[in-house]
């Protein structure tokens, strides 16, 4: 049975003027876009807390507290104090003196960085975070006031980097298009208007148009297909390789090398929406309201930092690249609660394989520790 809900969102009716004023139809690429970063209505511009252990509760339907999702930093410090490890080498190695990191979240990853830094001695660098929501920015510098005088926040990059780049399920939450193999003919899906609603109500609803485009991999067989492509993620590769004249770079996300993204099988896509802490696959309802995000296809990232200078320091899941980092040897001194929060982070049905790192430097050729055992750079 179809439902319709009221057309009582501002963020709904922004996208509606969207889709009307780009004749009837808008790729799902610029539906996430809106959905997710419309200043001061999309779900990472608008005031809701994202980032939490607890899913939220509700008080005569008013969301009072939660959260929708839990991101490593959330779940212990243990997190940033290894990344903290590796950040420590890259800068001396790369002689460089500053950490940008994209979509900082709570705040929380920058604040055990620079605490795991100043506890072991280590020159605090300057601090920068580049992130498009406000409410988030708010939050950040309430985590990061005892660090003040070391961070700084930024809404544009600079036309030269030099330092250390992080990125923490950064990439996953930026916008993809969707490709749709239907009866053996590529088209795009995008997002339109339902007809025939009931006055005052919407629905957005699917909508597939034949296109040229193709995903980057042969996906063998004859049967229908979903699938996204990366364009701005790889896009945002390429502007760091470009901007980056001495340093590295380190992202931390779920996805895959090219191969089993691609493969037949996933033939219903990686797209999914977070909630209090639920997942769904349906984008289209309570838009605004929930995050959206889709897998990473590391190879298509690998060749875009490729393509843009930068040459890749290695590639491993999150599991090893944290014990590269003297996770385990932290977890010996740790009490029981800290022990059990970390090991999500390196258990193989929890984060530990599902989360991938990925590296870049941009300068003379090192061994990051991170890639120390465990390297897949050949998978990519």
């Amino acid at each position: 049975m179809t439902t319709f809900h009221s057309l009582t969102s501002d963020l709904e009716r922004h996208i509606e003027q969207a889709i009307l004023k780009a004749g009837g139809w808008i790729g799902f690429d610029v539906f996430m876009a809106q959905a997710l970063y419309t200043p001061g209505l999309g779900y990472y511009a608008n005031d809701s807390t994202k980032f939490g252990v607890l899913p939220y509760v509700t008080q005569d339907g008013v969301r009072v507290a939660g959260s929708d999702f839990v991101t490593a930093p959330e779940m212990t410090p243990l997190f940033g104090w290894s990344l903290a490890q590796q950040v420590a080498q890259a800068l001396q190695v790369t002689q460089t003196h500053e950490i940008w990191e994209f979509g900082a979240g709570s705040g929380a990853l920058a604040l055990q960085i620079l605490q795991a830094l100043q506890a072991q001695g280590v020159a605090l660098p300057r601090y920068t975070i580049v992130d498009l929501s406000g409410s988030l920015r708010a939050r950040q510098q309430v985590t990061l006031a005892a660090f003040a005088a070391h961070v700084r926040w930024v809404d544009a990059l600079p036309d030269t980097l030099h330092g250390v780049v992080l990125g923490n399920e950064l990439l996953d939450a930026m916008p993809v298009k969707l490709l749709a193999r239907l009866n053996g003919r590529w088209h795009e899906r995008g997002v339109t208007l339902a007809q025939e609603v009931p006055a005052g109500a919407l629905r957005f609803t699917w909508q597939d148009r034949p296109t040229d485009l193709q995903p980057p991999y042969e996906i063998l067989g004859e049967h229908d297909y979903l699938t996204e492509t990366h364009a701005q993620a790889e896009s945002f590769i390429r502007t760091l390789g470009d901007k980056l004249l001495c340093g590295a770079v380190f992202l931390l996300d779920y996805g895959f090398p090219e191969a089993e993204y691609f493969h037949p099988q996933r033939h219903m896509g990686t797209l999914m929406c977070h909630q209090a802490h639920q997942v769904d696959a349906d984008p289209l309802v309570e838009v605004g309201k929930k995050d959206i995000t889709a897998h990473v296809n590391f190879t298509g990232i690998a060749l875009a930092g490729n393509a843009a200078g930068l040459d890749v320091l290695g590639y491993c899941n999150q599991a090893r690249f944290l014990m590269n980092c003297g996770l385990l040897k932290q977890l010996e001194a740790a009490d029981l609660p800290t022990r059990v929060m970390a090991q999500k982070l390196i258990m193989e049905h929890e984060m530990g394989e599902f989360f991938k790192v990925i590296g870049f430097y941009k300068g003379e050729p090192w061994e990051a520790m991170g890639f120390s055992h465990g390297d897949k750079t050949h998978t990519l």
